[in-house]
């Protein structure tokens, strides 16, 4: 573990302050996330059109990744032609990254869902963290990054490429 509590080689976007070579590893990780990903849950989908979950899962899906739904009021509704699951351990195929649009206090049960499922990060939206689902997650060597927006980041990190 470094002096910020994550462990070494796995993405910890938590720290406040970052020096120009911590960033660019961070970035260089989460570019390589995006890269080798093909599959993204996305927890709190909405088939509202002005929810941000709903145009992120939309922009997500021009990007060229499966987005399988997650929403216990939902399912078997349909999202972008999307089937809507209950939860992530209703999924019956192989998830990359779990993608969260739910308030802090439900993070520490979808973090658990996530180990479960075998996903390789978990990925809270913007204004969303969570120390005790950021514990769990790194114990297991999936990669946790918070309080970031999946579109803006793979918008920032992919333009002009």
């Amino acid at each position: 573990y470094d002096g910020n509590g994550c462990k070494r080689r796995h993405i910890c976007i938590l720290r406040k302050k970052k020096s120009h070579m911590e960033k660019q590893v961070i970035d260089d990780k989460v570019k390589e996330l995006f890269i080798s990903s093909r599959v993204i849950a996305l927890v709190g989908a909405s088939n509202n059109k002005e929810k941000d979950s709903n145009k992120v899962m939309k922009f997500l899906q021009r990007a060229g990744y499966k987005v399988i739904p997650i929403n216990p009021t939902r399912i078997n509704n349909f999202i972008h032609g999307e089937k809507v699951y209950g939860s992530l351990t209703d999924i019956e195929q192989k998830v990359d990254i779990v993608d969260v649009f739910r308030p802090n206090e439900e993070a520490e049960e979808i973090a658990n869902q996530t180990i479960k499922i075998g996903a390789h990060a978990l990925w809270l939206q913007l204004d969303i963290k969570s120390d005790k689902a950021k514990d769990l997650v790194i114990k297991n060597k999936i990669y946790y990054i918070s309080n970031k927006c999946m579109k803006i980041e793979f918008e920032r990190l992919f333009r002009g490429s």
